[in-house]
């Protein structure tokens, strides 16, 4: 779309006296990433394959797949202020995560955080001032964040009259990362989108996201892995040790899930984790089965490198947390904190940045 018709193609608004010109996010020069499957024009966001029944993939699975976690919109613009109006669907209201995480949107000029919004309790839409630009005048990049536990749709992006639109400057890394995992994948409890540790490593290394993590439903399915693996990657980082029902499944399931993606990517980068909420300070049953699956993982990731992979990579979720002040990363010794998904970040962005270096 040429400026001059995207200078045409807006709906003027009033926000508490301030003037708006709400563009369809949906449309060029607007960029949405984070939806490998999606075609382009559709205004809704699904982030599995649409055709997936049930007989492919549970139906947890199925239902998160309307959460837009690790969803963005990027744009550069001069504009002093940007606003932000959607339909909010899927949404859910949890006990244990703020609403600006669960169904709110965040925004980032260039890796600087710089504004959030959230909706009111069971509201169905959101017309809201996004953020103040620390720079007005001046063109950047800005990258909204979608919410991580509620859907969206119709999103639109307001700026100040006569501000500047423009496309964004490509990533660095060409590529999408794909995280598949749980719920800790999927964000749960950031207290906004863009403290997950996904969008903290993509932000790092410049590189688009794409989030697969379901709550309570990252089983390992087959057809989900094949999915994947028709997807074109800069890496994969393989975390649902969380969701696998117990050591058998994972066994069942670990291994064959690697092969189908390796099969067709034979130089993606793979990145195999266990799961964060290991506590050795207690050697009780529960940490015994998390050592059990942790065996499990690791004989993945030996097999691949004794096949002679050059590009798989192992950390062990232990370290995630760091080795003091673990107990204050989580809200409830499971899911992580903003405190939490930092370390993890940290943790994750020096193995993620060798195995890209190395994939080059």
């Amino acid at each position: 779309m040429k400026i001059e018709e995207i200078d045409k193609n807006f709906k003027t608004a009033d926000l508490g006296g301030t003037p708006v010109n709400f563009y369809n996010a949906c449309t060029a020069p607007f960029v949405i990433e984070g939806f490998a499957w999606r075609k382009d024009g559709e205004t809704t966001f699904y982030r599995l394959p649409r055709n997936f029944t049930k007989d492919d993939v549970n139906e947890g699975a199925l239902y998160l797949a309307n959460n837009t976690s690790g969803g963005v919109i990027r744009f550069r613009t001069n504009s002093p202020y940007i606003a932000i109006r959607a339909k909010l669907v899927y949404s859910a209201d949890m006990n244990h995560m703020p609403r600006a995480g669960s169904a709110g949107f965040d925004i980032y000029r260039g890796r600087h955080h710089v504004g959030t919004a959230q909706p009111s309790r069971d509201q169905a839409a959101m017309e809201q001032i996004l953020c103040q630009n620390p720079l007005p005048g001046k063109m950047g990049d800005f990258t909204v964040n979608m919410p991580l536990y509620g859907g969206c749709a119709d999103i639109e992006i307001g700026l100040a009259p006569g501000a500047k639109l423009l496309p964004p400057k490509a990533h660095k890394v060409k590529l999408p990362i794909l995280f598949y995992g749980s719920s800790i994948t999927q964000g749960g409890c950031a207290s906004r989108p863009g403290n997950m540790y996904p969008s903290h490593l993509c932000r790092a290394v410049d590189a688009p996201q794409i989030n697969l993590g379901f709550s309570g439903s990252g089983r390992g399915e087959i057809a989900v892995a094949k999915a994947i693996a028709s997807v074109p990657l800069a890496a994969f980082v393989m975390d649902y040790d969380h969701n696998a029902p117990n050591v058998e499944h994972l066994e069942k399931t670990h291994e064959k899930f690697f092969k189908a993606i390796r099969k067709k990517q034979p130089l993606v980068p793979i990145i195999i984790m266990s799961k964060c909420d290991i506590y050795p300070e207690f050697k009780n049953g529960t940490y015994a089965d998390s050592c059990k699956r942790k065996a499990v993982i690791y004989k993945t990731y030996e097999n691949a490198v004794k096949a002679g992979d050059k590009h798989v990579y192992f950390i062990d979720g232990e370290v995630l947390f760091g080795k003091s002040e673990r107990t204050t990363c989580t809200v409830d010794r499971c899911h992580p904190n903003d405190y939490g998904f930092f370390m993890m970040y940290k943790a994750v962005l020096p193995v993620l940045k060798k195995a890209l270096a190395e994939a080059e």
